[in-house]
């Protein structure tokens, strides 16, 4: 993002402020963010310090937030949201992680999927950035998987990708369980969005939730590394087939970032189309 649209995005962000919470902005600062979404931390005339983030639906994420701290997990408070701006506590400075914290996000994580809705989906569709999410409700998760996550937008991708995605199909449905345990995902787990704050707690931040197979979270948590023995003690290790479903559910962040970021990421997506073809 160029200096002078961020700068404007921040100063927009701090006018929805002042008025949502009818206090001045002493200073702002920007916070490293995932390049979907400018954040900021500030200091209110009232001398709060509260964190701040843009983004294409900031009151469904407030929502989301909440649905996952009623269900147990660690939370930026939510304090106040409208179409264009999240307002949340702000929970210090970040510390890098210890065993201890890496228990907790197990713990967090098993009481999280033990959580269960009646299908699969949520109330209301999602977006990263300008790629909208489909969470329409079904009942077949395998269907689901494939329709709403892996071929959704499918004419938007190069066509040898698409062709590859297609003659895969059955393969990828016949590889998921059809329906197993609806539990609440954060949807968006990959390491950038567990935050390990100086409290000793791991938080689960941006979150992307529906009601899904829970190694879907495991999977995304996978994905650009891998957490240590701490985390898989507390938490429990998966179920047998589980290395090659996990394939199926990073294929689909693979292909988010291929088509926000660019080519970068073809290599990703060829490399989890080429295993799932084995």
């Amino acid at each position: 993002m160029n200096n002078q649209r961020s700068d404007g995005i921040e100063n927009l962000l701090v006018k929805h402020i002042s008025r949502l919470l009818d206090d001045s902005v002493l200073s702002c600062h920007r916070l490293h963010g995932g390049g979907l979404s400018e954040v900021v931390r500030l200091l209110l005339g009232s001398g709060k310090n509260i964190v701040a983030k843009s983004g294409p639906y900031p009151e469904r994420e407030g929502q989301m937030l909440r649905v996952l701290a009623e269900a147990g997990a660690n939370v930026p408070r939510p304090i106040a949201s409208n179409s264009d701006v999240l307002v949340l506590e702000d929970l210090g400075p970040e510390v890098p992680s210890s065993d201890g914290m890496w228990q907790d996000l197990g713990a967090q994580l098993r009481v999280l999927h033990a959580e269960t809705g009646d299908l699969y989906g949520w109330e209301s569709d999602y977006a990263f950035g300008n790629m909208r999410i489909d969470n329409g409700w079904k009942n077949r998760w395998s269907e689901f998987w494939f329709e709403q996550r892996l071929a959704a937008d499918i004419h938007v991708l190069p066509p040898d990708i698409a062709r590859r995605l297609e003659k895969l199909q059955r393969r990828i449905t016949a590889l998921l369980p059809d329906r197993p345990r609806p539990s609440l995902l954060h949807g968006d787990l990959w390491s950038g969005n567990v935050y390990f704050a100086a409290d000793g707690k791991a938080y689960l931040i941006d979150p992307a939730s529906y009601y899904g197979h829970a190694e879907v979270d495991l999977a995304m948590l996978t994905l650009f590394g891998a957490p240590p023995g701490a985390f898989w003690d507390v938490y429990g290790h998966l179920g047998e087939g589980w290395q090659h479903r996990r394939h199926a559910y990073q294929l689909w962040p693979a292909l988010v970032h291929f088509r926000l970021f660019g080519e970068g990421y073809r290599a990703m997506v060829e490399t989890l189309l080429a295993a799932l073809d084995e």
